[in-house]
């Protein structure tokens, strides 16, 4: 996959700093794209900081785009507070954004829906704004602080702590416990499904559970 298959389990971290190949900070990583079906690395999705997206400039206006998707052969290296682009910084302003926001008419059930998806935006945010991500239909998006939850059984596992990859194919994520666990675990992507954009859904028995190990970071 050129540049970017130097990639080890323990590399990643979602927060991690991103710069551009000419030393441009660019902002932090927000989210991993990667195949449906074989979990294979496709893009990651960078927020950009408030100086690159220009929020800083107009802290005021609705300028809201600050994601941008970065193919998985533009990573040029991966430490784990740091991603190095192969990419300049005007490269990067010319790649597709992640987000946009359309406006649709309220219904009582968009209504619901707009308060996630503009929460811990500005508040002069239009509640008629509606937040669309731009993705094919056949990548998975797996982003930090998402819950993680045992099937469909309304049982909550724990959020998504960080993810973890072996060259370019991710083995898994690192689950905060919330309440069934004590400790952080690795849940191995083999147990990973998604049937909707709110969670991961993992289908493993009591028994399996109880065998995922604890996650020691090096």
């Amino acid at each position: 996959m050129g540049p970017a298959s130097n990639f080890s389990a323990d590399d990643f971290h979602l927060g991690a700093t991103v710069y551009s190949s000419d030393g441009r900070e660019i902002g932090t990583l927000r989210r991993v794209l990667v195949d449906s079906t074989d979990y294979e690395l496709k893009a990651v999705v960078v927020k950009e900081t408030h100086s690159f997206s220009g929020h800083l400039l107009s802290p005021g206006s609705l300028v809201l785009v600050d994601e941008v998707v970065v193919p998985a052969a533009n990573v040029r290296l991966v430490a784990h507070e740091r991603i190095d682009l192969a990419v300049t910084a005007a490269q990067v302003r010319r790649l597709r954004q992640y987000l946009t926001y359309r406006s649709e008419p309220e219904t009582t059930r968009d209504e619901l829906a707009e308060v996630v998806s503009v929460l811990g935006t500005s508040p002069a945010i239009p509640r008629s704004l509606h937040e669309v991500a731009h993705k094919p239909a056949g990548e998975l998006e797996i982003e930090g602080g998402e819950n993680v939850m045992l099937g469909h059984t309304g049982k909550k596992l724990g959020t998504v702590k960080d993810v973890l990859f072996d060259d370019e194919d991710m083995i898994g994520v690192v689950v905060l416990p919330d309440g069934f666990f004590k400790h952080e675990v690795i849940l191995p992507r083999r147990f990973l499904d998604r049937s909707d954009d709110l969670a991961l859904f993992a289908h493993l028995s009591e028994e399996e559970l109880e065998r995922l190990k604890p996650f020691r970071p090096r």
